[in-house]
């Protein structure tokens, strides 16, 4: 421990961990203070290696370790993601259709092209992972960015498909989306803010030049990021900004070099849109006059005056639209009605239809449509019991076709699986909705264990999909719940709105609230409930872990933001400036004490903790590895109860952990192992 104050306009605070923090991640006295927890996590842990052993030889062998995505159809190519077998890293590969047919008829005989080999690019670094990649115009170059560090900082990259080979052009600390214009030559990235990570500048690159890149647009606002793609319909490059609460979108021709960028919608307070062009009309999903967001169409030419903005989805206060994609002939558009995702189909100008579902807790999502002129919807189904499932729905003749189910290998069935959709009551008099899944025959007379998963932040919504890893908690007896707690969209905005800023409380009392509901129904045994959350899901568990310790057995904590105010307060950290219309602004007295009230590291008292497992990764930029640390440190000085609290640190990777396929799965064993454990009754830590 070492003394340091934080200081604010609003107090200031001691913070005796403070030191734990080395912005170089280079400081000699921090790395051992971090290998030593994961020596001490390892050896705690010892007890339970052999189940964590057995759950990983369990997880991966559900694996069809040669799987392969639906091939995709854009420009005259068929385009999918492979795996090979044993190896980490996605292939991305591609074929040619000459002759235009669907995908039912599609040449399998031909040879793939591999485009990337992501197991050949992470040769010999211990992280990899692939941004985004785009091929020109012409079919014959592709750009893509990869992250060999685990910042979310990209590197860009563009190879020639004809020869093979790599031009020498390589542009560092951008993001991961790319966009080319008609030429062939240049293509517009967009440049990161070194400190705070959030895109900054739109730079355009021509291949072979040299020297600093041309700027486009620089976004002037330190709260709002910025991203470029090219439309649906290939005429027009776009550059959104956006804030939490935002946005404003630019457009130039793809055949204008020039890059003469157009506002289509002037930014202001509190108006969110995201756009697409169709013919010499935009269509926009808004939520001007529509809390839940509606869809519209404008003319292009006319598109700022919202007098000829026209409805083709009105808003619906019980319905909330998710997101939308346009063809020549019809709109699909995700909306979320009573805490579930559905897909609304309708040819424009006509009436809409809803596809079916086939269990009373699932999602629905639009899957890769890329080409404009096709009768042909792609969309992904899934639950807890039905893995993920690919289907075409073909709008001339109303049929459906499964185009694949992810395999899961061995001996599953999912009909010796149960999900349910209940709604627990909050104290407040809201209705929560939770998501349940467990095996048959597992007993729900308060003697099962229970895990319970949760979020609740940015509007993300908790989708009830399916999860072959998940199934080794299941074969033993645990009932799974996921809490659609507020601070989410799963009820719409106001299911967010009520679950941020000065309604955040909402969000830690509803995870507490289906906690007893679910004990009380007899879905748990109350001695035998652990919950888990990761980054702002963490933040819940720490919440938790504070007010209600008494109620969990257990907590996994990933990644987790826990010391909410003193990261809010310091706008060099990255992505702070962004996420104050989440949060709020801890300048302000009002905000500053309200987080207080909640922040986890703050509240740490005198009392008994549940045991913990919290993971962090050292070059985490979205929640900087020393705040898990910190965290996890004064649990320890202040904890009466003396369970395990277990700190494990990634030294290389960030926030989504550690990259490959088969590595992702150990830490998933790791936390599962963790758990089944406390809930056999294992000592972790003993030896025993």
């Amino acid at each position: 421990m070492r003394e340091h104050r934080v200081a604010s306009p609003n107090g200031v605070r001691d913070d005796v961990y403070y030191w734990l923090r080395d912005d170089t991640r280079s400081d000699p006295d921090v790395l051992a203070y971090l290998k030593a927890e994961n020596e001490y996590t390892q050896a705690m842990l010892a007890p339970a290696q052999p189940l964590i052993d057995q759950l990983y030889a369990e997880i991966v062998a559900r694996l069809k370790q040669d799987d392969a995505t639906v091939p995709v159809r854009y420009r005259g190519y068929w385009y999918s993601i492979r795996y090979a077998t044993g190896q980490e890293y996605p292939i991305v590969v591609r074929r040619a259709d000459a002759a235009h047919a669907g995908f039912a008829h599609m040449d399998r005989s031909a040879e793939d092209d591999i485009l990337l080999d992501g197991n050949a690019l992470a040769a010999g670094l211990p992280f990899f992972q692939l941004g985004g990649y785009e091929v020109s115009p012409d079919n014959r170059l592709l750009a893509y960015t990869e992250d060999t560090v685990g910042r979310r900082q990209y590197r860009l990259r563009i190879k020639d498909l004809v020869t093979g080979t790599l031009l020498p052009d390589v542009i560092e600390n951008v993001d991961g989306g790319i966009a080319w214009a008609d030429d062939n030559r240049t293509l517009l990235y967009v440049e990161k803010d070194p400190v705070t990570l959030l895109g900054r500048r739109v730079r355009r690159h021509e291949l072979g030049s040299s020297g600093e890149d041309p700027l486009v647009y620089e976004e002037p606002d330190e709260s709002f990021d910025l991203s470029v793609e090219r439309s649906k319909s290939e005429r027009y490059l776009l550059i959104a900004s956006e804030s939490t609460t935002s946005s404003e979108w630019r457009y130039a021709r793809t055949d204008d070099l020039t890059f003469n960028f157009q506002v289509v919608v002037p930014r202001e307070e509190d108006h969110e849109y995201q756009l697409d062009h169709l013919d010499e009309r935009f269509i926009i999903r808004t939520n001007w006059q529509a809390l839940n967001f509606r869809i519209v169409e404008a003319p292009m030419a006319q598109v700022a005056d919202r007098a000829r903005w026209r409805d083709v989805v009105a808003h619906d206060a019980d319905v909330f639209i998710q997101d939308f994609e346009i063809f020549r002939g019809f709109i699909a558009v995700s909306e979320r009605s009573r805490g579930l995702m559905n897909i609304r189909v309708q040819r424009w100008g006509e009436a809409p239809f809803h596809l079916t579902a086939d269990d009373p807790t699932y999602t629905m999502a639009l899957g890769s449509n890329p080409e404009l002129d096709t009768t042909r919807l792609r969309y992904i189904y899934t639950s807890l019991t039905t893995p993920g499932t690919t289907y075409e729905y073909d709008l001339t003749d109303g049929s459906r076709v499964l185009l694949k189910r992810d395999p899961v290998l061995g001996e599953f069935d999912p009909a010796n699986y149960v999900s349910e959709f209940v709604w627990a009551p909050a104290r407040d008099g809201e209705r929560i909705p939770v998501s349940i899944v467990y095996r048959k025959g597992t007993p729900l007379n308060g003697t099962a264990p229970l895990y319970q998963y949760g979020y609740g932040s940015y509007g993300l919504s908790m989708e009830p999909a399916f999860s072959s890893s998940r199934l080794s908690l299941l074969d033993r007896g645990f009932v799974y719940a996921m809490a659609h707690v507020r601070g989410g969209q799963e009820m719409g905005r106001r299911w967010y709105d009520s679950g941020r800023l000065e309604h955040k409380w909402n969000t830690f009392n509803d995870f507490v609230d289906v906690t007893d509901h679910l004990v009380a129904r007899g879905y748990c045994a109350r001695d035998k409930v652990f919950a888990a959350g990761g980054s702002a899901g963490g933040l819940l568990m720490g919440v938790i872990a504070n007010v209600a310790p008494d109620r969990y057995a257990g907590l996994v904590a990933h990644v987790p933001f826990v010391d909410i105010v003193t990261t809010m307060l310091d706008t060099s950290i990255p992505l702070t400036t962004l996420e104050y219309d989440e949060w709020g602004n801890p300048n302000e007295a009002a905000a500053y004490a309200y987080m207080l009230s909640y922040s986890p590291y703050d509240n740490i008292r005198r009392q008994p903790y549940p045991a913990m497992l919290v993971t962090t990764g050292l070059w985490d930029s979205q929640v900087q590895y020393y705040e898990p640390a910190k965290w996890v440190a004064k649990l320890r000085r202040h904890d009466t109860g003396g369970r395990p609290l277990l700190l494990h640190v990634n030294l290389e990777a960030g926030h989504g952990g550690k990259s490959g396929r088969y590595e992702h799965m150990r830490e998933v064993a790791r936390e599962y192992g963790f758990i089944i454990a406390l809930a056999e009754g294992m000592r972790i830590g003993s030896g025993s």
